[in-house]
């Protein structure tokens, strides 16, 4: 079947009995129209079925949008994919007529991400931020988009604030998933269970630590959670951290690992020699974790795919500063588990 061919601002032009810059001065809504001629601009819209080319659209406007990622300052090995992740999509950038720089900065000062924010104002037309849920950021983020600035929130939500999408799992979702597979691997061994987490003041650990709770009072009430250690997704700062509850909790049965920070608690885990009887789940896949799951130290990996993230985070961003329609299904980032037995 031949599909008819897509009308054009010319189309619309020749039905309307006007110039293109006419048309074009009532599709985006500018003074100097007459009120009868805007009408015959939009009863030819309608009788052609006209919609915008979003191709046509960029190279008419002769400039490269400007996308400017946000990510958390650090040895956080996730971010690390997520950077390499958007190098590799500089040539696809290229031809939609986009570039995208990336700005990094301490995600646990919302002061500094604050300062970042605005200092971001003017200099870009979309921002993709990795943040704390905190009233500083989302007053920033307010302010950028006052400043007609599209925003998009990675891996962590800013939900409150006035940003365009969210891109990452649902991370309620992720610590109940977590939960189940440490109580399954555990059994009907009654102990305790340690957790390690960044910040609650990420929304992404304070949902994935939700999720767990949830889960863990459920179905494996014989397993006690033990407080949270916060490591600001450090392994410096994590690794003594855990190495000190093993100390203290010489029968832990388990350990979850919600943010960052991995390495550490594989070390800590190899020093005390308990690595084969204490089962640890964590997050992504990075070369630490592959290698913690290959040698036996960790059990299962949780993980959000970075490329997918960084496509679905670039994809909806161009969309909102072009006026283009963004596809959900798309964007929708999957969960995956990881054992040593299914390593891509």
């Amino acid at each position: 079947m031949e599909l008819p061919n897509r009308a054009s601002l010319q189309d619309v032009a020749r039905i309307a009995g006007v110039s293109l810059a006419t048309v074009d001065r009532v599709l985006h809504g500018r003074p100097g129209v007459r009120a009868r001629t805007v009408e015959r601009v939009n009863a030819a819209i309608e009788q052609l079925r006209y919609r915008p080319d979003p191709a046509a659209a960029r190279l008419a406007r002769n400039r490269t949008a400007r996308l400017v990622f946000v990510l958390p300052s650090g040895t956080n090995s996730f971010i690390t994919l997520l950077s390499q992740q958007l190098q590799a999509l500089a040539p696809w950038l290229g031809e939609q007529r986009a570039a995208a720089t990336v700005h990094t900065v301490d995600v646990f000062s919302p002061t500094a991400v604050a300062q970042k924010l605005a200092e971001l104002q003017g200099q870009c037309d979309a921002v993709v931020l990795m943040a704390q849920d905190h009233p500083q950021v989302r007053a920033a983020i307010d302010d950028l988009v006052d400043h007609d600035t599209v925003v998009v929130t990675l891996v962590s939500d800013v939900p409150s604030s006035r940003r365009s999408h969210f891109v990452g799992i649902d991370n309620v979702a992720a610590g109940r998933t977590a939960a189940t597979l440490l109580g399954r691997f555990i059994g009907n061994r009654a102990g305790r269970v340690g957790i390690v987490m960044g910040s609650r003041a990420l929304r992404d650990h304070a949902e994935r630590l939700f999720g767990f709770e949830q889960v863990m009072a459920t179905e494996h009430p014989h397993l006690q959670l033990l407080p949270p250690i916060e490591g600001h997704d450090l392994s410096d700062r994590t690794e003594p951290l855990v190495a000190e509850l093993l100390a203290r909790e010489p029968g832990l049965l388990g350990l979850y690992s919600i943010g960052a920070g991995n390495r550490g608690i594989g070390r800590a885990l190899e020093a005390s020699g308990r690595q084969r009887e204490v089962t640890w789940v964590c997050h992504e896949l990075t070369p630490h974790a592959r290698r913690a799951l290959l040698d036996g130290t960790a059990d299962a990996v949780i993980n959000q795919d970075a490329g997918h993230e960084v496509r679905s985070a670039c994809r909806p961003a161009l969309a909102e500063v072009h006026g283009e329609r963004v596809i959900a299904d798309q964007e929708r980032i999957r969960i995956d588990v990881f054992l040593k037995d299914n390593l891509p």
